[in-house]
C-alpha cells in the first residue's frame, strides 16, 4: 500500500508539471488582494521578473499584452499570491491556477520575521519561488490546447523577450584602481555610487541569500547578483529585460 501510494505521488506530481509545461504564458496581477495599491513593496513587479526568469512570458493583468496573449483565456497560467501573516511572522503562498480557476500547483510558504515589512514581504515571496520547483524546471513543450488547436483561435509562438546588455559585457580581471564605483555597507544591505558620476546609484536589500540583492535605482527596481569579482544588475524596461554589470566587490 506504501509503494502504491508512493507511486500514485509521483504520477500525480509529474501530471502537474506536464500541465504547467504545457503554457508559455502568465498573467499576474497589478494589485494583490492583500494591498491597496499597485505593486505594494514591489512584490507584483517581484513576481513577474521570476516568471520571466522561469521562462514564462509574462504580462500584468492590466498591461497591454500582444495579440497571442490576449487572443485567449486559457492559453496562460495565472499567478496569485496568499498572505497568512501572524504577530511576528510574515507568510506568503505562490497559488497557480488555470483559466477555469483550478489550482494547478501551489508553493510551500515563504517566511520572513523580519521587522521591516518591505524588506519581510520581499524575502517570503523570494523565499516561496526559490522552493518551488514545478515553476522552475518549467520547459515549454506545446500542446494542441496551447497552440488553439482545441476549442481556440490560431495562435502563433513568439520568440523569447530579448536581452539586453549594458556597460561591459567582457569584464576583465578585477583592478579597484580600474574602476570608481564604491560600495558603502548599510543596515539592510550597501549602497553603490559611482565617484565619476554623482547621478548614479544602486541600493541593495539583502534576502536570505547571501548571493541575490533587491536592486534599487533610478533605473528601476530589480534583482543583483553578485559574482567573483562583479555583480549583475537586472531589470525590466519596456518589457525589455535589462542587464548592466558592475565591477564591484562587496
Amino acid at each position: 500500500m506504501k509503494k502504491f501510494l508512493i507511486f500514485f505521488l509521483l504520477l500525480s506530481s509529474f501530471g502537474f508539471a506536464q500541465n504547467l509545461n504545457s503554457y508559455k504564458y502568465a498573467m499576474v496581477p497589478a494589485k494583490f488582494s492583500f494591498f491597496r495599491e499597485e505593486n505594494t513593496y514591489n512584490l507584483n513587479m517581484l513576481t513577474k521578473m521570476y516568471l520571466q526568469k522561469y521562462g514564462y512570458e509574462t504580462y500584468y493583468n492590466n498591461e497591454v499584452a500582444p495579440d497571442e496573449f490576449v487572443i485567449s483565456n486559457c492559453n496562460k497560467i495565472y499567478i496569485d499570491v496568499l498572505e497568512n501573516n501572524n504577530t511576528f511572522t510574515t507568510k506568503l503562498k505562490i497559488v497557480v491556477k488555470d483559466c477555469r480557476g483550478t489550482i494547478l500547483a501551489a508553493s510551500e510558504e515563504g517566511t520572513s520575521r523580519e521587522k521591516e515589512y518591505e524588506v519581510a514581504y520581499n524575502l517570503a515571496l523570494r523565499m516561496a519561488f526559490d522552493n518551488f520547483g514545478m515553476l522552475k524546471t518549467h520547459k515549454f513543450q506545446p500542446t494542441e490546447k496551447s497552440l488553439g488547436l482545441i476549442g481556440e483561435p490560431a495562435q502563433n509562438i513568439q520568440q523569447e523577450a530579448p536581452v539586453k546588455i549594458e556597460d561591459k559585457s567582457n569584464l576583465p580581471a578585477y583592478n579597484s584602481s580600474e574602476w570608481t564605483y564604491v560600495a558603502k555597507s548599510e543596515i539592510n544591505g550597501y549602497m553603490i555610487t559611482d565617484s565619476a558620476n554623482p547621478k548614479f546609484y544602486l541600493q541593495l536589500l539583502k534576502t536570505n541569500n547571501p548571493l541575490i540583492f533587491i536592486g534599487k535605482s533610478e533605473r528601476g527596481n530589480g534583482v543583483v547578483t553578485l559574482k567573483k569579482d562583479h555583480m549583475i544588475y537586472e531589470y525590466y524596461e519596456n518589457n525589455m529585460l535589462i542587464s548592466m554589470q558592475l565591477m564591484v566587490k562587496i
